[in-house]
């Protein structure tokens, strides 16, 4: 196990997290966002007011990327155990 290898593995590992979380962290922050807003406008300062919103966002998201997703985190794990099994000993 060379130290490319390793840096080659978390580059990977990183590049796929961003790719998998980043559309539910962004609709996360587009609809915080848009509440904050909101409340900012209406003086409504409700803390439990985000939570739905947000809830009904991500799993919009999850609906419709989820098969997506998967598939990138099964590619990148077949990946992980197709390398090991050709590290040299």
């Amino acid at each position: 196990m060379t130290e490319s290898y390793i840096m080659g593995f978390a580059q990977n590992a990183l590049i796929t997290v961003l790719i998998v979380g980043g559309p539910i962290l962004l609709v996360s922050l587009v609809v915080g966002s848009l509440v904050s807003l909101f409340q900012a406008a209406t003086q409504i300062h409700e803390a439990t007011l985000t939570f739905v919103p947000k809830i009904i966002g991500i799993g919009f998201v999850i609906a419709i990327l989820g098969s997506w997703m998967g598939q990138k985190m099964l590619s990148f794990t077949i990946m992980i155990f197709t390398s090991l099994a050709e590290l040299p000993r």
